[in-house]
């Protein structure tokens, strides 16, 4: 039996491979929600520090976020945390996870 290729095109947030179709929904989010307003190249930093004060800076002069500054905060760096699974480095997850601990303080929650 020979395999179908479709002839038909994606849905808007898909990806075709084959006659498979794949949901880029992490893409998406990152595209059009309502989450935050980020500063360009915020992850890149290997200061917890920066990365805390960068997500505040963009949380409370975003308009674009539904719930608390911090919440929109905290879920932002929640979600580019699980978006990158099991290929993010220790190294570099634990630099994240200082970062939550940072964000945390800046706001005044406890630990």
């Amino acid at each position: 039996m020979a395999a179908t290729i479709s002839t038909r095109r994606p849905a808007k947030g898909h990806a075709s491979i084959g006659t498979r179709t794949v949901r880029r929904w992490s893409q998406d989010v990152t595209e059009h929600s309502n989450a935050l307003d980020l500063e360009p190249h915020l992850f890149a930093s290997d200061s917890p520090e920066e990365i805390a004060a960068s997500l505040k800076r963009s949380a409370l002069s975003s308009r674009r976020r539904k719930d608390t500054a911090f919440q929109s905060a905290m879920s932002m760096l929640n979600f580019y945390i699980n978006r990158a699974g099991r290929r993010l480095p220790k190294e570099r997850r634990a630099t994240l996870e200082q970062a939550k601990g940072k964000l945390r303080e800046s706001f005044g929650r406890p630990p």
